[in-house]
């Protein structure tokens, strides 16, 4: 998977495998996580998110 670097005071990076619709996040404290059925439409609302930290506090914290 490749990782694109972003533009983030809280993550590094972010992949996406279309073929398996896995998402993957790289956070600035090191470790990653994957999602999994993660649909194109919200890995592309995701980069371009002008906040990747409150995108990602918004939609996949409980």
């Amino acid at each position: 998977m490749q990782m694109v670097r972003v533009n983030s005071s809280a993550i590094v990076a972010i992949g996406y495998d279309e073929q398996t619709a896995r998402m993957r996040i790289q956070f600035q404290q090191g470790h990653s996580y994957d999602f999994c059925q993660v649909p194109p439409n919200l890995h592309a609302a995701f980069m371009r998110a002008y906040s990747k930290g409150i995108y990602y506090n918004d939609r996949y914290q409980c």
